[in-house]
């Protein structure tokens, strides 16, 4: 059998995604791409390994939310190898390909090694190198006189996270300043937690305890495909200490649904009619528990409030859901939707998540009320192996900001994104709204000023083309990526922040755990450039503006901040290199909740805004309205992710993108799978040139027929198609957030598009 370096290195990394449970997870196929594909690669900016003492510092990988623990091996100092850290509780040794291929990051061509001031126009890349207290003081200046002609709130911030200090201290600055617009980019926990909300009453982070459930029906979420944490879902795969029935639901075969018990094909966007057919099924049975339901339930029933009006319950919506209606919808036959039902009402610890692929786009609330019915019609909530709701950990504290007039008067402007409005009041965030927002103003962008940090929206919000419109009307763009992203190459100034290797801070990690766990990432290298860490850059800029916002800054820098922002924890943190804190509560105390009637609530009172009508109180299927005519646009594109590429902030590291198999990415065309059914009825064959139009945009792209993908159905990855970073990933397939747009959902404001129709010509 040939193997050459392609299949070698696809080999080792299908090895990890799920080959057999004893080899998987085995060290062996990792050191060998480590040592032959990274060593022997000749990258040009590669540092050789050389002879010299062996040491090693564990830390925190921080590529991806996962927050895996890794042991980092130095030769004389120099980094050379990162493995799993095997006692860490996220992750227990295991680690997806981004974080082995970390090394890439820190030495690769895409750093940015000094601060950098734009020359020319936006996007031209021609940069003049300059000093950093040039750079800071032409930021700060312009900072100044927003706050000097009283508009504040013309500032706003774009994050990748809002958990840790580092977003707290940045959140703290703007409200310092006196900006409300902190904003940060949507995930599909946003949709979750806000229906854990409307259900529970409580906020935190949504926690599937996938660990101890042991019959799980997954919606769309890509376990072994970088949902979640990937490190710790390696893990449990591999090492399933109980046996776990998966059932994964998407219209695509997926690498999870390939290694799953069962993949069930649906129709793209019906998986709420889904979701409220199993409900059918199992309340027209009695399958339901009904200890939980009768006793620690609400709107199950019908009921009558206050005024005396009577609302229909949960019960009586979903017996519009037969399984007849609903295999119409989804294309799963009856049988097998109360197969379903049956099985995962009737397993001891049965749980269903949401959240497609990598669970960056939030979907529609609907879509997770229905989930999360589904979760209580087996008890199966705030207990192991359940779904419960972390809270947000106390464990840094630090002093309350004092705000002059000026800051007082800008954050009580209403936010830019509309997120927390009457419209929208249950949610924090919504990103996807800005472009339009801005594009839409009259006169003046309503944002001056643009802070990016962690974050990438020039590549990850959809409708790239509007996106770019809005950013040209925003005067002042600063990124603070140590890479040349799409968004850094699009800015004004870029202050570059420290490479995860070189920088301190603190992870906190929930999801996906039944605990949260606080990690110390700690830097392993001295910084090889001219960069500063993001909290000592903001804590400049702090003082730098005086007055009441340099007094909210007290601090040297952010080491000095964190260490009196932990407390006592630093000690521990120090010392163990991360902390555990379990917030598991005892019956009854676990079903204590903090809605209007102190039960769970399948008819969630607190839904409704005065914008919002009654009857959208219970979760009901309402198809969610997919862009193009069906006359112009016969097919529908959906994307896809894989552990193999990077689609959030971040992008792929030169190694990753060796790991692609070519029928994903060959030379510097992206492939679209197609059904081979389908493919015929255009006159299409394996690997022809074809066009691919949306209404959002096109993109020249090959065939492949793909089985694993249902008729009418075409699909495309996300992860490809940079513009920006260097020659080893830019222009390597298309961006299908430059084909794909934003569907806002009515009820949250949050994206909830999970495609788009095309049409499909050969070249």
């Amino acid at each position: 059998m040939k193997i050459d370096r392609r299949s070698f290195l696809t080999y080792g990394t299908a090895l990890v995604l799920g080959g057999a449970a004893g080899s998987m997870l085995s060290p062996a196929p990792w050191k060998l791409t480590d040592d032959v594909a990274i060593w022997t690669q000749n990258w040009p900016w590669t540092p050789v390994p050389e002879d010299g003492e062996v040491t090693y510092k564990p830390s925190v990988c921080t590529l991806c939310p996962g927050g895996c623990g890794i042991n980092v091996r130095l030769v004389n100092g120099r980094p050379v190898k990162i493995k799993g850290l095997k006692d860490h509780p996220v992750n227990k040794g295991s680690l997806c390909p981004m974080g082995i291929s970390g090394l890439q990051y820190l030495y690769g061509p895409s750093r940015v090694t000094s601060p950098l001031k734009r020359e020319g126009k936006r996007g031209e890349g021609k940069w003049k190198k300059v000093s950093w207290e040039e750079a800071l003081a032409a930021v700060t200046g312009k900072l100044a006189e927003l706050r000097a002609n009283g508009r504040p709130q013309s500032l706003a911030c774009i994050t990748g996270s809002d958990q840790g200090t580092i977003p707290n201290l940045i959140g703290r600055f703007l409200t310092a300043y006196g900006s409300p617009n902190y904003i940060r980019a949507a995930t599909a926990q946003d949709a979750i937690e806000q229906a854990i909300y409307l259900t529970q009453g409580k906020q935190g982070t949504p926690v599937p305890d996938i660990e101890n459930a042991n019959f799980i029906i997954s919606f769309g979420s890509g376990i072994l495909d970088g949902w979640g944490l990937p490190g710790r879902m390696f893990n449990l795969y591999g090492n399933q200490k109980t046996p776990k029935k998966i059932i994964q639901v998407e219209p695509r075969l997926s690498d999870t649904a390939a290694k799953a018990n069962q993949w069930i094909g649906i129709n793209p966007g019906t998986e709420t009619a889904l979701a409220l057919g199993l409900a059918h099924v199992i309340i027209k049975e009695s399958l339901y528990n009904k200890d939980f339901v009768e006793n620690c339930a609400f709107g199950f029933d019908e009921w009558t409030d206050e005024n005396g009006k009577t609302h229909d319950g949960f019960a009586t919506m979903a017996k519009g859901y037969t399984p007849k209606k609903v295999s119409q919808i989804t294309g799963i036959t009856p049988a097998k939707i109360k197969s379903l039902a049956r099985a995962f009402a009737r397993a001891s610890k049965p749980i269903a998540i949401n959240g497609r692929g990598h669970g960056a786009i939030p979907g529609s609330i609907d879509e997770s009320l229905a989930i999360q019915s589904l979760n209580a019609l087996v008890g199966n909530i705030n207990k192991t192996g359940g779904i419960s709701a972390i809270p947000d950990s106390n464990y840094a504290k630090w002093p309350e900001v004092n705000i002059d007039e000026i800051a007082s008067k800008g954050m009580q402007q209403p936010r830019i994104d509309g997120a927390g409005s009457e419209q929208f009041p249950n949610t924090r965030f919504l990103l996807n709204r800005l472009p339009e927002i801005i594009n839409s103003a009259q006169g003046e962008s309503p944002i001056q000023a643009l802070l990016v940090t962690d974050a990438n929206p020039m590549y990850t919000i959809p409708d790239t083309t509007a996106t770019k419109k809005a950013f040209d009307r925003i005067p002042l763009i600063v990124s603070f990526s140590p890479y040349m992203d799409e968004t850094a190459s699009y800015a004004d100034y870029i202050l570059p922040n420290h490479s995860y290797l070189e920088r301190l801070q603190d992870v906190p990690v929930a999801v996906g755990i039944s605990r949260q766990v606080i990690s110390l990432a700690q830097p392993v290298i001295q910084p090889a450039y001219d960069t500063k860490h993001v909290g000592d850059t903001f804590i400049h800029m702090a003082k730098s503006l005086g007055g009441f916002i340099s007094k909210a800054f007290p601090w040297d820098n952010y080491e000095g901040f964190l260490k009196e922002a932990l407390s006592d924890q630093w000690r521990k943190l120090k010392k163990k290199g991360m902390i555990e804190i379990d917030h598991t509560l005892p019956e009854p105390m676990a079903y204590t909740f903090n809605t209007v009637s102190t039960k769970f609530e399948f008819y969630p009172t607190a839904r409704n805004s005065a914008k919002q009508k009654e009857d959208s109180a219970l979760p009901a299927y309402t198809p969610v309205p997919i862009e193009g005519d069906t006359q112009r646009f016969q097919l529908v594109l959906i994307p896809y992710d894989s552990i193999r590429l990077v689609g959030g902030y971040m992008a792929n590291a030169p190694f990753m993108t060796k790991t692609v198999d070519d029928t994903v990415l060959k030379k510097q065309i992206g492939l679209l799978e197609i059904n081979p059914t389908t493919a015929r009825g255009l006159g299409l064959k394996e690997g022809n040139l074809a066009l691919l139009k949306t209404p959002k945009g096109e993109a020249t792209v090959k065939v492949h027929l793909y089985e694993g993908i249902m008729p009418g159905i075409i699909a495309l990855p996300r992860g490809l198609g940079h513009t920006a970073y260097s020659k080893y990933l830019a222009d390597k397939g298309c961006n299908t957030n430059t084909l794909i747009g934003s569907i806002e959902d009515p009820a949250s404001g949050l994206d909830m598009a999970w495609g788009i129709r095309a049409k499909l010509t050969r070249i």
